[in-house]
């Protein structure tokens, strides 16, 4: 049996041809997960933040398009009969 097992773990063992033994792979692969949750953290709180400061954008250029008051003029007497 321990023969299966150390023919079945015979690929993942350190060689000159696998340079890294299957502990060091998940090992490395668990740091790598690590530092890809922290960015996605990272990156969600970004974009709350960007979402929140457009939010922001709209609301004041809506505010500025409110206050405009073009000047209407009164045509109504005027016409091009002459």
């Amino acid at each position: 049996m321990f023969r299966w097992i150390d023919d079945f773990l015979k690929p993942y063992q350190f060689t000159e041809k696998n340079k890294y033994s299957l502990a060091e792979l998940c090992s490395s692969l668990a740091k790598e997960v690590l530092k890809l949750e922290q960015r996605i953290t990272k990156l969600e709180a970004e974009n709350v933040e960007l979402t929140n400061a457009l939010y922001e954008v709209e609301n004041r250029l809506q505010a500025k398009i409110d206050n405009i008051h073009p000047v209407t003029y009164n045509l109504s007497n005027y016409t091009l009969d002459k």
